[in-house]
């Protein structure tokens, strides 16, 4: 039999480097969860990719035991690494920082559409865009249709 589900927690923590300190203490803390294993187990299992802030989604059961996902990194990280931007534009719809090429957008995408609830590459290219957008980063696919970017991937 399935246990029995409590709560959900969501957390953006750095991978490897979980700590019985703020976010982690106050969100799991509160729902009596061994924190010293959580940091544990996460930090065993993140250890690869040091340093980057991740989402993570803690599962919370009736007897206190969890299990936890990590997500990709947020779309606007993807996108600073990417073009290599310590941030996205200081003056909004004056300064652009950057452009974003159809294939760095494609890449983004194929790595993030599994946390996403698109239907295929081309929906999540234009979602990626859209984030782009807000960044005030220019893009090759600025201004197409879904069907047009679907076309260009062929």
């Amino acid at each position: 039999m399935a246990k029995a589900i409590k709560w959900y927690i969501k957390l953006q923590i750095k991978w490897g480097q979980a700590n019985p300190a703020p976010p982690v203490w106050p969100a799991l803390g509160q729902h009596w969860v061994a924190i010293p294993e959580f940091t544990k187990r996460f930090n065993d299992e993140t250890k690869d990719r040091m340093g980057q802030q991740l989402p993570v989604l803690i599962t919370v059961y009736e007897d206190r035991s969890f299990d936890f996902i990590v997500k990709q990194p947020p779309a606007g990280y993807l996108i600073k690494t990417k073009l290599n931007l310590k941030a996205g534009s200081k003056v909004a719809q004056k300064d652009k920082v950057g452009h974003i090429t159809f294939n760095q957008l494609k890449e983004i995408a194929e790595q993030k559409i599994v946390d996403m609830n698109a239907v295929d590459v081309a929906w999540a290219m234009l979602t990626i865009d859209g984030t782009a957008r807000q960044m005030w980063v220019t893009s090759d696919i600025h201004g197409m249709s879904l069907e047009e970017v679907r076309a260009k991937l062929g």
